[in-house]
């Protein structure tokens, strides 16, 4: 993967959300948090949210990239900006890994809550789903390239003997 001098590099922390233009790279690191990558591939423009939890209880005056939700919200509020469309956008879904598969998780499982939320807003919202890696066990390397709308995923998988 050839890095231009012009290329933007972004990493991605828990709860970040970035949208850019050709110019941009970003990069983030999953265990059970989810990733949303969104690219119009006529524009060349998209982004990529990094969010922890599916949602909170009560929302506030801002929005926090920490909530599948407001991760959605922060998507939607770029596409209106951008006078486009979510059916517009290839979106592609990554993480939600367990990272303890020897404990025994039941419907209160984050990274199963996470994978399930991403899923429900997209389709609520109109986002058609081109791929995804989500689920399984260990964490996951995602690296977005908004130029060409590539994704790449290192996905290292955690035995259930290594914990």
């Amino acid at each position: 993967m050839k890095k231009p001098a012009d290329v933007i590099e972004i990493f991605l922390q828990p709860g970040d959300f970035y949208f850019g233009d050709v110019d941009t790279r970003i990069r983030t690191l999953l265990g059970s948090c989810v990733s949303i990558t969104m690219w119009h591939p006529t524009r060349l423009i998209g982004g990529m949210c990094h969010y922890m939890l599916p949602g909170r209880a009560a929302r506030r005056d801002t929005l926090d990239g920490k909530y599948a939700d407001e991760a959605i919200a922060m998507f939607l509020m770029e596409v209106e900006r951008n006078n486009t469309r979510p059916a517009e956008y290839q979106v592609k879904l990554f993480g939600g890994g367990n990272m303890f598969p020897v404990k025994k998780h039941g419907s209160t499982d984050v990274a199963n809550r996470n994978v399930e939320a991403a899923r429900m807003h997209a389709a609520l919202h109109g986002f058609k789903i081109a791929a995804h890696d989500m689920g399984q066990t260990g964490h996951r390397n995602v690296i977005f390239d908004i130029r060409s709308g590539h994704v790449w995923v290192r996905h290292v998988k955690v035995s259930s003997d290594a914990c």
